[in-house]
């Protein structure tokens, strides 16, 4: 036998090995799918995916192939999220709006693979995932230009549900309008009340009047309805695509930096590797402390004691309890671990009510790093 038989025949072996480990690394990779689809988690994830890639191209020792070899692992992990896509095409996903809205991108940003259903309100939406009647809820948490949205928070304090991700969604407003409108013609915008808002400077250079509606994409598909060059609708680009409208004028926002920090929420509490650090690592709690001096600055010392960084801390009132309130903190790290239980069962000690709302990795879906 000589060596170009010799070499086939070494490649058949590996290709018979290496058939056996595929078929063993998709299996992990369906229970990984159906732990996703019970937590609310996207499919992708590129921080592990690129902390996998740059552990084990080291296994190589051959410079010259190493770069084969990463191509090899970036076509794995595709073919990986291809199996758990569908795997995961049955999700059902909530959120509050329309098809067309920002909540709407949102949500399909990070379940692109899921059928999306709209409700009328955060609290619908948020109730039909507690009933088990869908496998999660993207909803709001805060803007950076509006601030916290106040019902979702109380959710987060009074339901049942788990945060086990959290994106940033830049907020994009355009002016959008039928065929045969110009920004001449336009004489009127119409759009939610915090839209105009944050394109009051716009609005008022232009001269336009202003018109609230519910929604942004519900405007924009009003003035599909009426099909007026003097009306038109600020919303985001989407939904001119969805309502076939044209955009009239792009990015119109007084302020470039807004941005929403959008929500999954499911039934089950995802539990980050304790083993593991990764920077983007955060947690949410929501409590209440005792009626007495100090109590709210002995919770904050506990957690500060135990190396966490609060990112913020707000409070909220209590809708059942006149004058009382309860407390949200976001803080950076994992907090399961020995220390992180620690940690809470010194704050239960002090605490009148404590909830770990959820544990997530921060912006981690929707585009690479």
């Amino acid at each position: 036998m000589n060596d170009l038989e010799l070499a086939r025949k070494e490649i058949t072996r590996i290709d018979g090995e290496m058939a056996r480990l595929f078929e063993a690394r998709m299996e992990a990779a369906e229970t990984i799918a159906h732990y996703k689809k019970e937590h609310g988690l996207s499919i992708r994830d590129y921080a592990r995916e690129s902390e996998l890639i740059k552990r084990n191209r080291q296994h190589i020792r051959r410079s010259d192939i190493e770069s084969y070899y990463v191509q090899f692992l970036r076509d794995m992990i595709d073919h990986s999220c291809a199996f758990q896509s569908r795997i995961m095409n049955g999700m059902r996903v909530t959120y509050s709006g329309t098809e067309g809205a920002f909540a709407h991108a949102a949500a399909r940003r990070m379940f692109p693979e899921a059928e999306l259903v709209a409700f009328p309100g955060f609290k619908e939406a948020y109730e039909a995932v507690e009933r088990g009647e869908y496998d999660c809820a993207v909803l709001p948490l805060e803007n950076s230009y509006a601030g916290e949205v106040g019902t979702v928070m109380d959710l987060l304090f009074s339901g049942d549900l788990y945060v086990n991700q959290v994106i940033d969604m830049p907020i994009v407003e355009n002016l959008i309008g039928c065929e045969g409108a110009t920004l001449e013609s336009v004489r009127t915008v119409i759009s939610h009340p915090q839209a105009l808002e944050q394109c009051a400077r716009y609005i008022q250079r232009r001269g336009y009047e202003t018109r609230t509606y519910s929604n942004t994409a519900l405007a924009a598909q009003y003035v599909r309805e009426l099909n007026d060059p003097t009306v038109a609708a600020i919303a985001a680009d989407e939904a001119s695509s969805i309502f076939g409208l044209k955009v009239l004028d792009s990015e119109i926002n007084d302020s470039k930096n807004n941005t929403t920090r959008f929500a999954t929420f499911s039934r089950s509490p995802n539990k980050p590797v304790s083993g593991v650090k990764r920077e983007d690592e955060n947690f949410i709690l929501v409590f209440t402390v005792q009626n007495e001096a100090g109590a709210l600055a002995q919770t904050l010392n506990i957690i500060g004691a135990h190396g966490y960084n609060m990112r913020s801390l707000r409070s909220r009132p209590m809708k059942d309890l006149r004058w009382n309130y309860f407390f949200y903190i976001e803080a950076e790290g994992n907090i399961n671990t020995e220390d992180g239980n620690d940690m809470i069962r010194e704050l239960t000690a002090i605490c009148a009510k404590l909830k770990l709302v959820g544990t997530y990795y921060a912006n981690n879906v929707g585009k690479q790093k």
